[in-house]
């Protein structure tokens, strides 16, 4: 069986514990599974070959999306291309995995969802499987947006709304259909890998940025006033109550920029520190005794290992996230003055971990059982 993983890759290290995420359950419900990755510019072909995976030839374009052809190259010479080159077509892949994260809604382009709704009619078409694993989804206000997804969603094996912000988005255009489901995020089962160094680190304290939260994507314009400012203060509320700040790159290029403003507004003494691994990067956030973090997954690795957080917000997401862990009194607001943010951190500090950890051990078991239906669903 050819399982193709769609919406990961090797920079943004959410993206890549989401990867891993889904290779780890692979090999455990269905070794003999062949993983199938489309390549980009944030995933290399030695990147996708250090994890074994058959290369994705895509006949798409753009907006233009000629995979349908695939279908019509010689079966002999499609296998002949897996046997010698590990090169593999559409026509060939089993099942796709959508692990997306958040990449279909208002706030990206309706070529995306153009080419996933495409997608999704060619697997019904042709009995394939297609999943999208839990994710943020919508809203979709776009009349050309709404009629693909009334076209196509109902067709898809099964939709997992990351939350039910996510869902009635879905559901208020296709309406209730027996494929859509609610499941929280799934990297919770993944274990980190933890260096000695992050563990004899003395009071950690991790500045998580990213360049969403002064980006156009952001509807609360009051961010790009404030957020370096907010993330600057952290840091220096953070000495004042014995820790020692480092900021996190969980991104790569386009949040080094916000780091190195953060780090330059800082005085410059606060080491930025850049990990490759997305598993190390999970552990340095275990190793952690506070976090303030902007990243989705940078949040989800801290609360689901017990870790306080404090985040801030530029999509539904991360609202739904922090009231699922009872802890909405952890998100950071734009006009968060310096007392405020203190007594914030003091509270991160002292109760956040307690006041999570039912939801921490509900949400493995849900993790759980997503997967259990996934895999019912496609083999």
């Amino acid at each position: 069986m050819f399982v193709e993983v769609k919406g990961v890759q090797f920079v943004n290290k959410g993206a890549e514990l989401m990867l891993h995420a889904v290779m780890q359950q692979l090999e455990s419900q269905l070794p003999t599974a062949k993983l199938v990755l489309e390549p980009n510019v944030n995933s290399p072909y030695l990147k996708r070959a250090q994890v074994g995976a058959l290369q994705k030839f895509a006949l798409r374009k753009g907006k233009f999306d000629l995979s349908n052809l695939s279908y019509w190259i010689p079966k002999k010479l499609r296998h002949w291309l897996i046997n010698n080159f590990g090169i593999i077509t559409e026509a060939d892949v089993d099942v796709v995995l959508d692990a997306s994260g958040f990449a279909y809604g208002d706030q990206w382009s309706s070529v995306k969802i153009k080419l996933l709704c495409g997608e999704i009619k060619r697997s019904a078409k042709y009995n394939k499987k297609f999943v999208l694993l839990p994710q943020a989804l919508g809203p979709f206000s776009r009349p050309e947006d709404k009629n693909e997804l009334v076209e196509s969603f109902p067709k898809a094996t099964l939709i997992c709304a990351r939350e039910e912000t996510s869902f009635e988005h879905v559901s208020q255009v296709i309406g209730q259909s027996d494929n859509l489901v609610t499941f929280g995020d799934f990297t919770n089962l993944v274990k980190p890998v933890v260096d000695q160094r992050w563990k004899d680190f003395d009071r950690l304290l991790l500045i998580v940025p990213n360049y969403n939260m002064l980006s156009e994507r952001n509807s609360d314009q009051r961010w790009k006033d404030h957020y370096v400012n907010l993330m600057v203060n952290s840091i220096q509320i953070g000495r004042e109550l014995g820790l020692n700040p480092l900021i996190l790159n969980h991104e790569g290029k386009e949040d080094s920029q916000v780091c190195d403003l953060i780090q330059s507004q800082s005085g410059g003494d606060i080491e930025i520190y850049h990990e490759s691994d997305a598993l190390k990067v999970k552990g340095i956030i275990q190793s952690a005794e506070l976090i303030v973090c902007s990243r989705f997954h940078g949040c989800v690795s801290a609360l689901s290992q017990g870790v306080p957080c404090l985040g801030t917000s530029w999509s539904h997401k991360y609202e739904k996230l922090f009231e699922e862990y009872q802890l909405s009194g952890c998100l950071l607001s734009p006009d968060t003055g310096k007392d405020k943010l203190k007594t914030q951190l003091e509270f991160a500090l002292s109760s956040g971990p307690t006041e999570s950890a039912t939801s921490r051990e509900r949400f493995k078991v849900d993790s759980e059982k997503m997967w259990n239906k996934v895999f019912a669903s496609i083999v």
